[in-house]
């Protein structure tokens, strides 16, 4: 790969042997080599600026979870070493809660959860980033309802008005990377098949999923079949009736020993005006970043990972409660 370090086989072995490097081998300087001075990393939760600020979260996240361990499922990318390259990284998490920090006073509780993280590379180096962690499995599996842990991160924060705010296409900032993907015949499917669910066609989900397709969502929640694809994107969907979808980024690939795949991020944005996940509707605006990878099979889609911050929209939904109480 032009440009990159000669250990690399391949763009897929650069972002998982850094991975590697910088978390399980506690490499944390590397991350002055492998990611630019100035990175934007965009997560539901916040926006951050620099390399700086990149490596005291590490060091923060390891002090709470010191044996956090970062296992790649896949990586879906698109581009060229020349032009850059632009990786969807699926990591399955596992981590115990052995250090105090934003989680609180140390629990000793196990966690399990899934990461989509989109990455631009050039010159060996990372420099435009779109990070969305299940924060929903992860507070759960520490014990809170989604809705309680944004309540609590309002309150530890300073309160309304001095608390980091959701990520929103207001703060947000241009990177480097301008790519919107490829061409590929697989991600032109998925998106046409998302587009469609957004529409109200529950129907062809039946047409285009394998009956027995596995499917992992926000929340940790793992199911099979029709019924679990239809009430999670139905329930997301009835919540933000009014809301546009959009498709930010999308790849489709075919390679050698692995079935065709598509990673797609997407967003939605509108008002909470409907029932459905977040219960009654409170009319608040809401900006939601979401991933998803499928994997096809002879019968549609085989598996499919779909992740979005809950406790991010929740901050929201209660943020714009609070202002309208003003």
């Amino acid at each position: 790969m032009k440009g990159f370090d000669k250990k690399f086989i391949d763009f897929p072995d650069y972002i998982l042997g850094i991975t590697n490097e910088i978390w399980e081998n506690r490499g944390i300087a590397s991350l002055h080599k492998y990611y630019s001075k100035d990175i934007i990393v965009r997560s539901p939760s916040s926006i951050v600026v620099g390399n700086e600020d990149v490596i005291n979260a590490t060091m923060a996240t390891l002090t709470e979870f010191p044996d956090r361990e970062l296992l790649g499922e896949d990586v879906i990318w698109s581009g060229s070493p020349e032009e850059g390259m632009l990786s969807s990284h699926r990591i399955l998490t596992t981590a115990t809660h052995l250090g105090d920090g934003i989680y609180g006073k140390a629990t000793g509780k196990k966690l399990t959860y899934r990461v989509i993280a989109d990455c631009h590379a050039i010159n060996n180096q990372i420099n435009d980033e779109w990070l969305i962690r299940d924060q929903g499995a992860v507070v759960r599996q520490m014990g809170w309802d989604p809705k309680e842990y944004a309540s609590k991160l309002i309150k530890n924060e300073g309160g309304s008005s001095q608390c980091t705010k959701p990520f929103h296409p207001s703060n947000d900032i241009q990177g480097p990377y301008k790519g919107h993907g490829n061409e590929n015949k697989w991600g032109l499917k998925y998106e046409e098949i998302l587009n469609s669910i957004m529409n109200a066609d529950i129907s062809i989900i039946t047409k285009e999923y394998d009956r027995a397709v596995q499917s992992e969502y926000a929340g940790g929640i793992s199911g099979h079949s029709y019924n679990a694809v239809d009430k999670f994107w139905m329930n997301l969907r009835s919540s933000f009736p009014s809301a546009e979808f959009k498709i930010q980024h999308r790849i489709g690939r075919e390679d050698i020993n692995m079935p065709p795949r598509s990673a797609i991020r997407w967003c939605l944005h509108g008002k909470h005006d409907g029932w459905g996940t977040f219960g009654r509707p409170t009319g608040a605006e809401v900006f939601i970043l979401g991933a998803s990878h499928v994997e096809f099979g002879p019968w549609g889609i085989r598996r499919e990972y779909s992740l979005f911050d809950e406790t991010s929209v929740w901050k929201q939904i209660l943020l714009a409660r609070k202002e309208t109480k003003k």
